[in-house]
């Protein structure tokens, strides 16, 4: 099994020292849905939840999420993003949430990138809940992730 790297020589969680890596172009994608009642997602498109713009608000809650996920994730380093995008697709039953964040340094940005996903369906959730008592969210995955 591989070492885990947020665990020192006596099993104390500690931040990764990411010193000694090279800055880098980094990217990654995740993804995941959240599951809406066919009645839900047409009020959603009329702009008709009592709460305001709902894929505007969720956008923006994601691309803040993002910004702040050092914040919200024990041992995350803080990054300087340099491009975050939330993607949102309606499609039959749910909304496809893709989030993609960029950076150059010397650490991923796949918890930037889950994060944003993840708190654009809680906004969505959040907006709608008092319509839809039977939302999911679901299937938070990270996609893909490069370096150049």
């Amino acid at each position: 099994m591989k070492k885990l790297s947020h665990v020192d020589k006596r099993g104390k969680a500690r931040m990764v020292d990411v010193s000694a890596k090279p800055i880098q172009h980094r990217v990654a994608i995740a993804r995941g849905s959240i599951f809406l009642k066919r009645e839900t997602l047409a009020l959603i498109a009329k702009n008709q939840i009592a709460k305001g713009d709902v894929l505007n608000t969720a956008r923006i809650a994601g691309i803040q999420a993002a910004k702040h996920t050092s914040d919200l994730i024990p041992l995350c380093h803080p990054l300087n993003l340099t491009h975050v995008d939330v993607d949102l697709q309606v499609k039959p039953g749910r909304i496809e949430i893709t989030a993609t964040a960029k950076i150059a340094a010397q650490t991923g940005v796949e918890m930037e990138a889950l994060t944003a996903v993840a708190v654009t369906a809680l906004t969505i959730y959040d907006m709608c809940k008092a319509v839809d008592k039977f939302m999911v969210i679901g299937e938070i995955k990270l996609v893909s992730k490069t370096k150049k």
